[in-house]
């Protein structure tokens, strides 16, 4: 497995592996990889030849009182993951070769990346598209894969990559779940043994949110409260919980009436750490 930490080797890399007839698998992350990474890892092998996984935690994305300085960093293991788990490469680059001396340059994207967590992260998606387009222009012609966990970052990163025709095929993958229904991210190492009781309230919600659709309920607002209604309890705060258009993100008045799909969204705070989720009903399983 190769490490590659110049964005211009990389770029090499990935033309050498298109000229020998293979197809590029690329899977960005901010490291501290788990079972939900591999995932992503696993499903690029499936649909390429050459697997890379880029590591960076990327600056722009997080606000001014969110949790940079103390994101988990743990190359080494990441090293092993990937290893073996198969992957080719691993694009590891530093901030200053990601955002050189004098850049000022940011992809914004319009109405998808305003609501939802666009209202409590201002700027948050701004830095997303503009690493990811970054990492895409290195890349080139590829495959990328990303969790639904972040249900609006992969909704923002297909409208980019539409909008600024780059050559890359985006696939977004179920969300990975432990055996009790809570979502697998790399944040859930911050939680207590209680707060960590507290998150399955999430799954529960949300689970119960896919059985009165399935059901045949389909208003906006009786929807959302079913999954407030077991959340609010639990949350030390709630940034939003949200039924919203799958596609465009943008949510439903309460009296409105949802088609064959919606989504139903949630952030929370347990702590000081914050937790997304998430289901499209008429197409997610219940989570638990």
């Amino acid at each position: 497995m190769e490490i590659v930490e110049s964005p211009f080797e990389l770029r090499e890399l990935c033309n050498r592996v298109r000229a020998a007839g293979k197809r590029v698998g690329f899977v960005p992350t901010m490291g501290a990889l788990h079972r939900g990474h591999l995932a992503l890892v696993h499903e690029a092998k499936r649909r390429a030849d050459f697997v890379i996984v880029s590591v960076f935690v990327n600056p722009t994305q997080f606000g001014p009182t969110e949790d940079f300085s103390r994101y988990p960093r743990t190359f080494e293991a990441d090293r092993r993951c990937c290893e073996e788990a198969g992957v080719a490469a691993i694009f590891a680059p530093s901030r200053e070769a990601m955002y050189p001396s004098g850049e000022e340059t940011r992809v914004t994207v319009g109405i998808t990346d305003k609501p939802l967590c666009g209202v409590h992260r201002p700027g948050h998606f701004e830095g997303v598209a503009t690493i990811v387009a970054k990492l895409f222009a290195l890349v080139g012609p590829a495959v990328a894969v990303f969790g639904r966990k972040d249900y609006q970052q992969w909704r923002v990163l297909v409208r980019m990559t539409a909008d600024l025709m780059l050559p890359v095929e985006v696939v977004g993958l179920a969300t990975v779940r432990d055996a009790d229904g809570l979502a697998i991210s790399s944040r859930n190492r911050y939680l207590s043994e209680s707060e960590r009781v507290r998150a399955l309230s999430l799954a529960r919600g949300l689970s119960m949110a896919v059985v009165a659709f399935n059901g045949g309920e389909r208003r906006a607002g009786a929807l959302r409260r079913i999954v407030v209604a077991e959340v609010e309890p639990m949350a030390d705060s709630i940034d939003y919980v949200a039924v919203a258009e799958p596609e465009g993100l943008q949510p439903f008045e309460e009296d409105a009436l949802v088609g064959g799909r919606a989504l139903v969204a949630i952030a929370v705070k347990l702590g000081v750490t914050r937790l997304i989720d998430n289901v499209v009903l008429g197409e997610d399983p219940a989570p638990i």
